[in-house]
């Protein structure tokens, strides 16, 4: 059975969980029926970019014990899917959120992340926000959720519940050493932010 978390929660990944080593991180949204019509993609928004499809984008950020990232190559996304160790790999991007289940997936090998690394940060944000003129109270049902891929049974999984409106990045959750364990945190803090760039800077 998955453990359900609530913002703000902690949880042991590898210590309850002897072998743990390959995960798969999903990350999953969707955007809020329109009560005009049209269809769940139909124009959600007056003016501007009305009738843009949201694509929300999943990327990993990957932090030295200083909460630093140590370079640009260490930010796992659409435009870079693989870390050069090969711990974690992004599957590809999706441009809608519609259909059931994860939008994106992240696979982790835990066992070759590198040392120096001590913190992988999960961020969704929503590309060309501002242009579109979109923003994360437009999204429901976001969630995150990590399944182990050995017998691809659902570990954790936490619903992103809060009032986003404004906000154009959500730190959805990390997942972080401790002492020779790893555990999870269910983050769920938006930012307003309006691309990726933005949030890499603030960890640089």
């Amino acid at each position: 059975m998955a453990i359900n978390l609530q913002k703000g929660q902690r949880v042991d990944l590898t210590k309850g969980n002897p072998g743990l080593s390959k995960i798969m991180v999903g990350l999953g949204w969707d955007p809020v029926q329109n009560r005009g019509g049209g269809g769940l993609l139909g124009s959600l928004f007056g003016g501007g970019g009305g009738g843009a499809n949201i694509d929300c984008d999943a990327s990993v950020i990957m932090l030295g014990e200083n909460g630093k990232i140590r370079s640009n190559s260490d930010v796992i996304y659409f435009g870079n899917l693989k870390s050069s160790d090969g711990s974690v790999q992004h599957t590809g991007d999706n441009l809608t959120g519609d259909g059931d289940g994860d939008d994106e997936q992240i696979l982790v090998d835990l066992s070759r992340v590198p040392s120096q690394v001590h913190k992988l940060v999960f961020v969704v944000n929503i590309y060309d926000c501002v242009k579109r003129k979109q923003h994360f109270g437009m999204i429901q049902n976001a969630f995150i959720r990590i399944v182990n891929s050995a017998n691809n049974q659902e570990m954790i999984h936490f619903n992103l519940t809060d009032d986003y409106s404004g906000q154009t990045c959500l730190v959805v959750g990390e997942i972080y050493r401790h002492g020779n364990e790893w555990k999870f945190a269910a983050v769920g803090t938006g930012t307003s932010a309006p691309g990726l760039g933005d949030v890499v800077r603030s960890f640089s």
